[in-house]
């Protein structure tokens, strides 16, 4: 009936009957508008519904009404209303109340019959109990089925005044009170009482209050009941205040004070109870204080400690809350003696290593550090030798063999402690002494002698002595390991610098070593020779004829290099000044020399150097002829030499071609082994100047004679087609202007071709157009120009002839048509019967390359299959 439809699957079958519905269903009976459709659903798939089909079911008589309730009422009336219950389609016309008259039997008579839904009852007895039960009527009839049954009382006389309230219990802010119904009330009297008390009902701080009760009903209230005093009672005290700690805290102690709390809770406080704990954890609590006293002493602590403390009190209203903890940090003291430093392992020489326990009192805190001084031996005073909070050290920088005492106390907060007890360590034989310096004496160049005394043993015999060697103070190797006091170095460097150092070896290890001594070796005569090569500038010097020598400066011993000596075999030896480099001059060509090089200084001749070999090359090849073979106005084309055919694939012959530019410098235009060459970007009518050389592994020749050549003059530029205009029974011929070139003038020259002729010249000048007449009707004509370059001392240079245009002769279409017209159609056709050369050979060239390309598809396409 809400305008939408609810799914109902299976079959369903809407009745129609008088039954009554279940409890918590509706009435089937009640007429409803209702639409209904009927839908088919198969695995799933839901189908689309039927036209919906409406339909009302029938009335029927009314729902059983609400019992009817006690609107108002007195002694002797009742005023009784009910509400409309539901019609089920038809209209209530009457409601039908019965009522037992007060009898109470279950016998029901009609008391009112009619549509109000109100009813006043009069003329009843006071305090009695009448029994109603209600029904409604409509057109369809009356439902009697299971119709409630209510009870009504009316009202009684005002009540007698109660008794006056007693008192069961009292707390701290309440009371239990009870009071009895006043005496000759009936029962079914409806009765309610007032409790009333001085101050609205507040009851707190253990006081006195009265209260009396009034009783009342629907006729009136009573008079009010005896007055009753009440006493509440007394609540626990409130917490302690102000705790705090009294003076400053002693190590094992302080005082704790507080004052009375603020509220006692009606009652004197009989008893302070105060609570310490130990850290801040508060999980254990251990009483130290009972009494009626403000204040106590919290002794038998431990310093450096953390306590918490709180406070409560006692009365007769119970124990208070506990204080808030209160931090009490006792404070610490020094740490107690620790017991004396023991040695870990064995005492080395130079060192022993200590540890030690904590102390066993810290008082009251962590130990932060230990401090450890020792005793030297006939030393009276200690030295600190370790401060730190490591439980071990290190004591370095001993004596071997000594003893030495140590103590040791311990550093908190608070300060330090006392000193432990002095123990005693001797240290173990350590190592010899460093030696002094040795003493080194040169027996020549080339040997030294090295000599040493015994050092500070240190309580063990030296064993050994080892020397080191070294031409640098910080590469020094071992050379010697014995037991004598002497060693000889041979094979030594002279004029050189070299450092020595020796140290002494005992059972107990090895000493340090000496300081090093430097010694120096007597000059000699330098070192041989080495590393000669020859020069790498061969332009210095001709290589034919001459040889570069250069050579690495060899040691020269302490005493300068003054010469060096050339030794070429079965020439003279050449005598040379200090110098690394030399040219030996006047030689033979392409000869081997055996050389050898000496160096010379005041002392004497060293050694010579190895023999090496050295060759003059051959001369190097005169320059060739040149000649130029083939000129224009921008290019020049050369050749010298027998030419490329006649050169072996060995010929390491090469040639070097130059020319002049402005500024008179040569500048390089081709180096290569070529006998051609072509010069390109020259200026037309100008003379240049070129040499040439020939080189090879010899060297490289001198330069020929300086050739000059001249580039000829330009031809004039090719002209454009010339224009062609028919003018009756002649024409003008007309063609584009070229400007004068560096000065010289230019003129034209006009040939023409009639029929299959020869072209015939017939114009030439400085004209731009020329008037061809007395032309015949039925040839064809073909002209083309050209420009001419006249030169002012050279013969005149004719430029190439323009493309040839036709002029076709006149077409006679139709009688009346003038010849002038005629003259123009020929015109018109001609640029369609006829092609220029150019035009002509672009043509072959595209049909030609089109033909490549399909040509090498093809074969492309046949190798691939």
């Amino acid at each position: 009936d809400d305008g939408q439809f609810q799914c109902i699957t299976g079959t369903f079958l809407l009745t129609e009957g008088d039954d009554e519905p279940k409890e918590g269903e509706e009435d089937p009976a009640e007429p409803t508008g209702c639409g209904e459709g009927v839908g088919a659903m198969c695995n799933c798939l839901q189908g689309i519904p039927s036209e919906p089909v409406s339909f009302t079911t029938l009335s029927c008589e009314p729902d059983k009404p609400s019992p009817p309730r006690k609107a108002s009422g007195t002694k002797s009336s009742l005023v009784l209303q009910w509400k409309a219950p539901c019609d089920n389609g038809s209209k209530i016309q009457n409601y039908i109340l019965q009522w037992d008259e007060g009898k109470g039997t279950d016998t029901f008579e009609q008391c009112y019959y009619g549509p109000q839904k109100q009813y006043r009852l009069t003329k009843l007895s006071t305090a009695s109990r009448y029994s109603f039960r209600l029904a409604a009527k409509n057109d369809m009839g009356v439902r009697y089925v299971s119709i409630e049954v209510v009870h009504i009382m009316t009202s009684c006389s005002v009540p007698a005044p109660p008794l006056s309230p007693e008192l069961i219990q009292s707390g701290v802010t309440w009371l239990c009170v009870r009071w009895y119904r006043p005496a000759g009330s009936p029962k079914e009297d409806e009765i309610s009482y007032v409790l009333e008390m001085e101050e609205e009902g507040s009851v707190s701080e253990r006081r006195t209050h009265t209260a009396f009760v009034v009783a009342y009903n629907a006729e009136g209230k009573s008079n009010p009941s005896g007055v009753s005093e009440f006493t509440t009672a007394p609540d626990r005290p409130g917490c302690p205040c102000r705790l705090a700690v009294k003076g400053k805290p002693h190590p094992t102690s302080f005082r704790l004070t507080w004052d009375p709390p603020k509220d006692n809770g009606g009652s004197d406080v009989t008893k302070y109870v105060a609570e310490l704990s130990e850290g801040f954890s508060g999980c254990s609590w251990n009483q130290v204080y009972s009494g009626s006293a403000v204040e106590c002493v919290c002794d038998g602590l431990s310093p450096g400690c953390s306590y918490q403390a709180r406070v409560h009190c006692i009365s007769a209203g119970g124990e208070s809350p506990l204080t808030e903890p209160l931090q009490v940090q006792t404070p610490p003291v020094p740490p107690g003696p620790c017991q004396p430093p023991r040695v870990i392992g064995k005492p080395k020489a130079r060192e022993v290593q200590l540890r030690w326990a904590p102390p066993l009192v810290d008082g009251g805190s962590a130990v932060s550090s230990y401090s450890v001084e020792m005793f030297a031996p006939q030393m009276e005073e200690g030295r600190e030798v370790y401060q730190g909070s490591e439980v071990d050290c290190t004591v370095g920088s001993l004596l071997p063999g000594r003893t030495y005492g140590f103590r040791l106390r311990a550093a908190n907060k608070a300060g330090y402690g006392p000193f432990s007890e002095r123990s005693e360590v001797t240290t173990g034989p350590g190592a010899p002494e460093a030696c002094r310096p040795p003493h080194v004496t040169c027996k020549s160049p080339t040997c030294a002698v090295i000599s040493w005394e015994t050092p500070s043993c240190n309580g063990a015999a030296v064993s050994e002595y080892r020397l080191e060697w070294g031409a640098a103070e910080g590469s020094m190797q071992m050379c010697y390991t014995g037991a004598a006091l002497s060693h000889e170095m041979r094979g030594l460097l002279p004029a050189t610098n070299y450092f020595c150092r020796v140290q002494a070896v005992n059972v107990a290890g090895v000493g340090p070593f000496s300081d090093a001594v430097l010694c120096q070796t007597p000059c000699s005569v330098p070192a041989p020779v080495s590393n000669v090569h020859a020069l790498r500038e061969p332009l210095l010097y001709s290589p034919s004829t001459c040889l570069g020598l250069r050579w690495e400066a060899p040691c020269d011993h302490g005493s300068e290099i003054t010469s060096y000596l050339i030794d070429l075999g079965e020439r003279q030896p050449i005598l040379t000044g200090p110098v690394t480099k030399y040219i030996i001059q006047n030689l033979q060509p392409d000869t081997t020399y055996r050389i050898r090089i000496q160096a010379l200084n005041i002392l004497g001749a060293g050694p010579c150097s190895h023999t090496f070999k050295l060759k003059t090359k051959p001369l190097p090849p005169l320059p060739p002829r040149l000649e130029c073979t083939a000129s224009s106005h921008q290019t020049l084309r050369f050749k010298w030499g027998e030419g490329p055919a006649k050169a072996q694939p060995t010929d390491s012959l090469q040639y070097h071609l130059q020319m002049e530019d402005k500024s008179g410098r040569f500048i390089s235009l081709y180096k290569g082994p070529c006998h051609t060459h072509k010069v390109q970007r020259l200026n037309e009518s100008t003379s240049y100047a070129f040499r040439i050389q020939a080189f090879n592994e010899a060297g490289e020749g001198p330069f020929s004679t300086v050739y000059t050549f001249t580039t000829p003059r330009s031809p004039p530029a090719p002209l454009k087609a010339p224009r062609v205009e028919r003018v009756d029974e002649s024409c003008e011929v007309s063609w584009e202007t070229l400007p004068p070139m560096k000065g010289d003038p230019v003129i034209y020259c006009l040939q023409s071709m009639q029929g299959n002729s020869e072209f015939k010249q017939i114009y030439k000048g400085s004209a731009t157009s020329y008037q061809l007449p007395n032309l015949s009707s039925s040839t064809e004509y073909r002209f083309r120009v050209c420009a001419i370059r006249q030169c002012q001392d050279a013969p005149e240079i004719i430029g190439p002839y323009s493309s040839t245009v036709i002029l076709l002769p006149p077409r006679v279409d139709s009688p009346g048509v003038s010849g002038t017209t005629g003259s123009k159609a020929a015109e018109a056709q001609k640029p369609k019967r006829s092609m220029t050369d150019e035009q002509f050979s672009f043509l072959i060239i595209a049909l030609l390359a089109v033909t490549s390309i399909l040509i090498a598809v093809a074969i492309q396409y046949f190798v691939i299959e």
